[in-house]
């Protein structure tokens, strides 16, 4: 008998709306969290003065010269903004509804390393304040979004939806690489290392825009594998056309010459009985 306060709803429906509303509600506290940091701007340009000198001491490449580059050719300038504008939470939340819908168990994985990840982040960009290259033009860097567009940000001073002062870690980088593990992981083939292309064009993107220095990728891919360390992923599922054994109606399995739904033991197929 079926009650009259019986949900609507069906149960996948209901925890993939809960899934959603988690998602969003990241989403918010990470927008939250890079606008109620983003009050330091003295702060943050004394800190990028900081790292560009540890760059150069670690005799990191020249970001500018990396820049000057990219800067010979317009249309590839505006495509590197087009992807540094568009690819980061679209990739990020396709991958995320994938893993949901076909890889349940590393879904839940891929997103407790987001949380943590995206969390470790927040906690980095309030301590660490970071004005990012782009603002730095005695270093020769231009904003190729303001310059060529699509447009990312507007000023620091206008800009309120945005932390303009959090490039360490770049998250860009951090959950670009968190897509690829997370597909490497959760596939197989050798399709799949494809994949690791998103992560390379992101890093070369957000440090050929001046929207990151090399250092935000290294902390940010750094705090990525402590975390994977620590959360380690699940094993990976295999494809039932590789399974070798036989489906029985009591839901049971059983290899060739093994053992029944009733505990019999099922024998292998003779010879002449595979030749007929």
């Amino acid at each position: 008998m079926h009650s009259a306060f019986a949900p609507t709803l069906p149960i996948p429906g209901r925890r993939a709306g809960k899934e959603l509303l988690l998602i969003a509600v990241l989403f918010a506290a990470y927008k939250l969290g890079r606008v109620l940091a983003a009050d330091h701007v003295a702060t943050a340009f004394l800190n990028a003065d900081r790292l560009w000198e540890l760059e150069r001491t670690l005799r990191l490449p020249n970001e500018a010269r990396v820049q000057d580059w990219l800067l010979a050719e317009p249309r590839a300038v505006r495509a590197a903004n087009v992807y540094y504008k568009f690819a980061h939470f679209p990739v990020t939340a396709a991958f995320l509804v994938w893993l949901y819908l076909k890889r349940p168990a590393h879904y839940r994985w891929s997103r407790r390393v987001l949380v943590v990840l995206t969390g470790l982040a927040l906690a980095v960009h309030f301590a660490v304040p970071l004005a990012p290259p782009r603002m730095l033009g005695g270093l020769g860097f231009v904003d190729t979004g303001a310059l060529y567009g699509p447009a990312v940000y507007g000023s620091p001073e206008s800009d309120q939806l945005a932390n303009q002062f959090a490039a360490m870690p770049s998250l860009h980088v951090g959950w670009a690489v968190l897509v690829a593990a997370g597909i490497i992981v959760a596939t197989s083939g050798r399709l799949r290392w494809l994949i690791v292309l998103h992560p390379l064009i992101t890093t070369f993107v957000v440090v050929a825009t001046a929207n990151h220095y090399w250092l935000d990728g290294i902390v940010a891919t750094a705090v990525l594998v402590v975390t994977i360390v620590t959360l380690r992923p699940p094993k990976r599922s295999v494809p039932d056309a590789h399974r070798r054994t036989l489906d029985f109606p009591t839901g049971r399995r059983a290899d060739a010459g093994g053992e029944g739904a009733a505990g019999d033991r099922i024998p292998a197929p003779s010879r002449d009985t595979a030749a007929a």
